[in-house]
């Protein structure tokens, strides 16, 4: 069943509200914005690859506290063990009893700062939760509730000290992307406002929880075209097959497709996707989970230009309608 008009104009009204209560602490920075939500109402997670001081724990903050949710931040050391993300069973004394005790994983959005600074088995232990929503710990399954998100962090420049993150745990991000500096303007207005340390210490939520997993469930409903879905099995295909890959977009990255262009359809009150929609989003779904040829790596290829390739090489559909 295709959501209504009406119920897409609701939506669209609803999300530059969500929009305008995050863009208070993260100013000048719409499409960064745009991009969070699309990935929390797909149900997905977002890498930010920047600087330090780019506001990205401002950004977390600012989230949560939109959506009256929960927030943890962990920051991601080389002696950070698994337990101290997910949680840990312990024996209770007076009641004789084995107790789990619940680890920072267990919040609404959980900003894993740095997270390339932590030993492979620590980054492994967020790939269940973050496929799943869940962690499991001596055998027994906790849920992590909904909506959950995690946002990671990590320096492109400092990399001394880092693990790469493995191709199975990037292809589980939903969406990379960075926030960057402010341009001038927006710089002139946090530094006036330079007494103020948290911009989200005083923003209002504007839904709840429960409500986002309500909206979750309407935009499952966006149409897709059958025609579109096999322009996004087309596109994935061609980055396979392209001669300076080793490894080329996923089926799972082709579903983060889906889900993403149906959030980004609606948020312009629309019932159904466009090519446009998956056009605009290609770079920041898919740049991330193709691995380059080391050659054409080192000869300067980059996976965003693999990425505009496929763009360029595969037609778009024409839809009824005229739209292309």
């Amino acid at each position: 069943m295709t959501i209504t008009q009406e119920q897409a104009t609701w939506f669209a009204e609803t999300y530059f509200r969500l929009s305008d209560n995050i863009g208070q602490a993260i100013l000048g920075k719409p499409g960064v914005v745009r991009l969070m939500l699309t990935a929390l109402l797909a149900e997905g997670h977002v890498l930010l690859e920047d600087a330090p001081g780019t506001g990205k724990t401002q950004l977390a903050k600012a989230l949560a506290a939109t959506v009256q949710g929960t927030h943890s931040r962990v920051q991601f050391t080389p002696d950070l063990l698994p337990s101290d993300v997910t949680g840990v069973t312990i024996y209770d004394q007076g009641t004789q009893s084995w107790r789990f005790h619940n680890g920072p994983i267990f919040a609404s959005i959980v900003l894993a700062d740095e997270i390339n600074r932590a030993s492979p088995k620590t980054q492994s232990s967020l790939l269940e939760v973050m496929e799943e929503g869940r962690v499991t710990i001596d055998g027994v399954s906790h849920e992590v509730g909904k909506p959950f998100m995690v946002i990671a962090t990590q320096n492109p420049i400092e990399q001394a000290g880092t693990y790469k993150l493995p191709e199975a745990q990037l292809d589980r991000f939903l969406i990379k992307a960075s926030i960057g500096y402010p341009d001038l303007y927006a710089a002139e207005q946090i530094l006036a406002g330079a007494s103020t340390r948290d911009r989200s210490a005083s923003l209002q939520p504007v839904i709840t929880t429960s409500a986002v997993q309500d909206i979750i469930t309407l935009l499952a409903d966006v149409h897709v075209d059958p025609a579109l879905l096999r322009y996004t099995a087309q596109l994935a295909e061609a980055t396979r097959e392209d001669p300076q890959t080793r490894l080329g977009v996923s089926v799972r990255g082709s579903l983060a497709m889906i889900r993403a262009a149906k959030v980004w359809a609606a948020q312009e009150a629309r019932t159904y996707v466009i090519p446009d929609d998956i056009k605009q989003l290609a770079t920041f779904v898919w740049a991330h989970r193709i691995v380059m040829d080391p050659e054409a790596e080192f000869a300067g290829a980059t996976a965003s230009q693999v990425v505009a390739r496929a763009l360029g090489d595969v037609a778009a559909p024409q839809l009824p309608g005229g739209s292309a």
